[in-house]
């Protein structure tokens, strides 16, 4: 672990590494862009242009997450790709089916909240994934976190045998995805299942960077078991974020705070000035952007499908889709 001292940032300690800039150390994770002459100031987002609807070129998600280009990037999403060495640091179970894994990395990955990185487990097939934050907030500089199904692909059944801490890991990227950005109007935040992995680090990011913004969540799974995200969301309702909404079809203990029904039944009445971003199962992903498309709401939509037998390998510029992993 590398040497580190204190920063004090609008009155908040953030913890600083050797080689990292105070902006670096006070932009949350996957937001910081090191430095590889990427615009990081948060002002000229807002004269930045809006994201375009991406309903009809949308990028998806598998066992990992390898994305289709989405609209045209603005500078603050302009991240060049780079290659890093990891290790597997932990994998903690969030829920019975969901694992937070955490890979150290030689150096800090620029990568955007809503973008992916192709990983590669020593002896397992590379596949992208969608890097988040810890399910409390609590991630280093060097750290990269993901959500997985134990039961999805290669990796998620390797863990805990094959796939121990200290697994060699190779990471790259960024490797496609949408990544947020802030702009007007409300921010629409929709997960299913593990689609919260990019959500989370969207919603981290804009209560960062735009914290007037009115932001609305809707996360959900098939199973009420699977809803791990609890202490991200009461996280997101300490900083003010009011609207917030669990889902799920199946919820055995009949919990008070979760709705029926999948994420789509509990979505707000969309307006045009709205910006979506969806992550999860392809059937939720296509019913929000057929919301979105009604409305003419902008919609970036990430959809994850369970891998095949062999991985794919990342799409290339044109390709009409792309996987990431749940």
């Amino acid at each position: 672990m590398s040497p580190r001292c204190s920063l004090v940032v609008n009155g908040k300690p953030v913890r600083v590494a050797t080689g990292d800039t105070p902006l670096d150390s006070a932009l949350p994770r996957n937001v910081a862009a090191g430095r590889d002459g990427v615009v990081q100031d948060s002002l000229l987002a807002e004269a930045l242009p809006r994201l375009r609807n991406t309903s009809r070129a949308r990028p998806r998600l598998g066992d990992g997450a390898a994305t289709r280009p989405g609209p045209a990037p603005s500078p603050l999403a302009v991240l060049r790709t780079a290659k890093r060495a990891g290790t597997l640091l932990s994998a903690k179970p969030l829920s019975g089916a969901v694992v937070e894994m955490v890979v150290t990395v030689s150096r800090g990955l620029d990568v955007a909240p809503g973008q992916a990185v192709e990983v590669a487990f020593a002896g397992l097939p590379a596949r992208p994934y969608c890097p988040t934050q810890r399910i409390d907030g609590n991630t280093e500089l060097n750290e990269l976190v993901f959500h997985l199904r134990r039961d999805q692909g290669a990796l998620g059944p390797a863990l805990g045998e094959a796939v121990q801490p200290g697994h060699v890991v190779r990471i790259k990227g960024p490797a496609g995805g949408t990544p947020y950005r802030p702009g007007p109007g409300r921010l629409i935040l929709v997960s299913a299942e593990t689609g919260f992995a990019p959500i989370w680090a969207i919603a981290r990011a804009a209560r960062h960077l735009e914290t007037g913004r009115e932001m609305v969540v809707v996360a959900g799974a098939a199973d009420a078991d699977d809803l791990y995200m609890r202490p991200g969301l009461d996280w997101l309702r300490g900083t003010g974020v009011q609207q917030i909404t669990l889902a799920a079809s199946r919820d055995r203990r009949g919990r008070p705070d979760v709705r029926h029904g999948p994420v789509t039944a509990h979505l707000p009445t969309l307006r045009d000035s709205d910006t979506v971003h969806v992550a999860g199962p392809p059937d939720i992903v296509r019913a929000v952007e057929r919301l979105c498309d009604s409305v003419g709401a902008t919609c970036a939509a990430l959809p994850f499908l369970p891998s095949r037998s062999r991985a794919r390998s990342l799409v290339t510029p044109g390709e009409t889709g792309a996987q990431f992993g749940l």
